[in-house]
């Protein structure tokens, strides 16, 4: 019984520093030369792998601004069309090293974080490729609530190269989006 308990508090353990120190999945590499004060702002997500938090949601926007603090507030935003009202969650992003690396943690529980790693943008930021810190999460984003077709292409090129499964994307309906 002894031992169940200390299992138990080991794999506690472990979980809190994985999530307080998220990395990106293995073989990616997130953006260098990346400028947070560019990525600033509202960005609309175009597609993403399917997961609890979002799911079934439409009209998804993610905005970023800076925290005096050095963080950046992140303010997800979506509509569920069955319940007919939106639904919004606020938290906060890190760096997980230098901040020319497009490499974060976000958290919107407390002490616990998830990786967050730009593997993709455009020169002008316009439009970018993100993953978590595993290949369960993926999102193209936009400036806009659209996407020209060869942006798509690319992206998707790029996320199937990484062994994203891109054929599990949800395209995400932004049509009639204020």
């Amino acid at each position: 019984m002894k031992l169940w308990h200390v299992a138990t508090g080991l794999s506690v353990a472990m979980a809190l520093v994985a999530c307080k120190s998220p990395t990106p999945p293995k073989g990616i590499k997130p953006v260098s030369d990346f400028d947070a004060s560019r990525y600033l702002g509202k960005w609309y997500e175009i597609a993403r792998l399917d997961y609890y938090f979002e799911r079934g949601l439409d009209h998804v926007t993610a905005e970023y601004s800076q925290k005096q603090d050095g963080s950046i507030r992140v303010v997800n935003r979506g509509y569920d069309p069955e319940k007919m009202k939106w639904k919004q969650s606020e938290g906060k992003a890190l760096f997980t090293g230098q901040k020319t690396t497009a490499a974060l943690k976000v958290s919107f529980f407390g002490p616990f974080y998830a990786g967050y790693n730009v593997i993709a943008i455009d020169p002008d930021y316009k439009y970018a490729l993100v993953s978590g810190q595993n290949r369960d999460y993926l999102w193209i984003l936009s400036r806009t609530p659209d996407i020209p077709t060869s942006v798509k292409i690319k992206y998707l090129e790029i996320a199937k190269e990484y062994g994203f499964q891109v054929n599990k994307l949800i395209w995400v309906n932004q049509d009639g989006h204020t």
